[in-house]
């Protein structure tokens, strides 16, 4: 099974935590790269990244973005002559200090959507258990959940973004569906922080990747590629974290196709290729003219010690499919695009919860036999 299992069209704005607040025309510009766990039930639950987005941000020379504030939603304008608009999704504010400064003409928020056991048809769609903004810290919106179980517990982080911080954001449950805030985790730019699904020696690991605009060379013939990494982090109550000493994934110099990397879904202990161990499906993005090429990786990590690395690949677990995509074709304004974000264990194959395009989300059965060694 390969398919697009939620779309654009399938979000119902009338339910919208922004409904009626605007007094705008608003529109899906994705609904895409959705947490992945399974209920008790044996259904499946994604956790959807709506983008809402102004349908005319442009208007009356100027060029609007969407804030929460004080428990509604609220309309700013900047003078067109401030900004850059060449990009549909966010505009460049001139800085006098030089900083690259974004702002957002669409706000993201959470839907929680149920499958079927395997993933391939919607059961129901959850408006009555969104996740919106609701503290200044999410002002510009909640984007790409990760679900872990631990324990028949659960754990989701989210990226929290605002002028404030672009931060890391825990929520907690017992079943999936009721979430309780937890707070910040991460109090810096990282957008794929994946909290391991068990504990090693009583601690709980996470990967982390965190961002900035300075990095230092590998000497001449290293095997390394500098740049962002998959980081690794541990700590005691999934609250505090501590970063690892050791690194944890860095892009390979052998190959442009992984310049760039980020965490992808979270890590699942099983055994592949008669190795167990520690499964990380990241995304590799190979530069060209627009965002980059995104495609799935995976890499085996050891049981005990997670910067060991087992087992890896340089071929992709899953491309993008211009295929999927081809009926929503109107609604595309990026291609290219896989990003992966959850995962479970379904006997002799993994279903795997991606963003295909930032539009739609994929559900994609992988054979286990599909991980070979490189």
């Amino acid at each position: 099974m390969d398919r697009l299992v939620f779309t654009p069209d399938e979000v119902d704005l009338s339910r919208s935590p922004l409904a009626g607040q605007l007094g705008v025309e608003t529109f899906v510009l994705g609904a895409f790269n959705p947490g992945l766990t399974r209920l008790d039930s044996g259904n499946l639950m994604m956790m959807v990244r709506v983008a809402e987005a102004l349908r005319q941000p442009i208007r009356d020379g100027q060029i609007h973005a969407i804030r929460w504030h004080d428990g509604t939603y609220v309309l700013d304008a900047w003078p067109l002559d401030w900004v850059d608009t060449s990009d549909p999704r966010t505009f460049t504010v001139h800085d006098p200090a030089g900083w690259k400064v974004l702002g957002l003409t669409s706000l993201s928020w959470l839907l929680p959507v149920e499958l079927s056991a395997d993933g391939g048809r919607v059961i129901a769609v959850h408006y009555d258990r969104v996740i919106a903004p609701h503290a200044s810290l999410q002002c510009y919106g909640i984007e790409d959940a990760r679900i872990s179980c631990i324990d028949g517990s659960y754990l989701m982080t989210t990226c929290s973004v605002s002028p404030e911080r672009h931060s890391t954001t825990l929520y907690s449950s017992a079943d999936a569906l009721d979430w309780t805030f937890e707070g910040i985790v991460l109090d810096h730019q990282n957008k794929d922080m994946l909290i391991f699904e068990g504990l090693i020696r009583g601690q709980y690991w996470a990967q982390t990747r965190p961002l900035g605009d300075l990095y230092f060379a590998y000497p001449p013939g290293s095997e390394w590629r500098a740049g962002p990494s998959i980081n690794l982090a541990t700590s005691p109550d999934a609250l505090h974290w501590r970063p690892h000493i050791r690194p944890g994934l860095r892009p390979h110099a052998d190959t442009v196709a992984t310049a760039r990397m980020g965490g992808g879904a979270p890590p699942i202990l099983t055994e592949i290729a008669g190795q167990r161990g520690w499964l990380s499906l990241w995304h590799g993005v190979e530069p060209n003219a627009g965002v980059g090429t995104y495609r799935t990786y995976w890499t085996l990590l050891d049981p005990t010690d997670p910067s060991r690395v087992i087992a890896t690949s340089h071929q992709p677990l899953i491309e993008p499919d211009a295929g999927l995509t081809a009926r929503l074709a109107h609604q595309l304004y990026l291609d290219s695009v896989v990003f992966t974000t959850g995962i479970v264990d379904a006997g002799d194959h993994f279903i795997v919860a991606s963003g295909e395009a930032d539009l739609a989300c994929r559900i994609t059965h992988v054979p286990k036999g599909s991980f070979r060694p490189a």
